[in-house]
């Protein structure tokens, strides 16, 4: 077993050379090095054919959200605002959903935009459904656990695509 807990170009070295010298373990990458666009392809999708990971964002090169509303709402969006951008890249689906959350806590802040009350409201997410999260999964804060991401769905990428495996995984932390 191999696990590369990588930034993305490393884990593209790592894929490629694995691929070169004919090792075949179970190849884990961690969830930052996940992209396709950014790293697979890089790597080259048959070498990337196999390898474990964990995600919580739909890919937007994925067929499977074509038909998507959420989907729909950030490719408009990239259009509008970022146009020359790599619309498949998760790093771009990162950034509109972290800026999807602070538009909901600051709506829940109203009109008292105070430092205590933009932390108060970050603090008291309750279900909080984004346009690209993956169906099953949504942010919930609380003043003692202020993770976002404790939602996860195993996935291994079959040349093309991630597929997903079992069901989604919920870190359940003793607050």
């Amino acid at each position: 077993m191999l696990f590369s807990a990588t930034t993305p170009k490393q884990a593209a070295q790592a894929i490629k050379k694995v691929a070169e010298i004919g090792w075949k373990p179970l190849h884990i990458i961690d969830i930052n090095a996940s992209s396709v666009s950014a790293v697979l392809k890089p790597a080259g999708l048959e070498n990337s054919k196999g390898i474990v990971s964990v995600g919580y964002v739909k890919d937007a090169a994925d067929p499977e959200w074509k038909d998507d509303a959420g989907m729909k709402r950030y490719l408009a969006f990239m259009t509008k605002y970022y146009p020359e951008g790599d619309r498949d890249s998760n790093l771009n689906i990162y950034g509109y959903i972290t800026a999807q959350l602070l538009v909901q806590v600051l709506k829940q802040c109203g009109d008292e935009l105070t430092r205590e009350n933009v932390m108060r409201q970050a603090a008291s997410l309750k279900n909080v459904e984004l346009d690209l999260t993956l169906p099953g999964i949504s942010v919930t804060t609380s003043p003692t656990d202020y993770r976002v991401n404790k939602q996860f769905q195993m996935v291994q990428f079959d040349g093309q695509r991630w597929q997903k495996l079992g069901d989604i995984i919920t870190d359940e932390a003793k607050e």
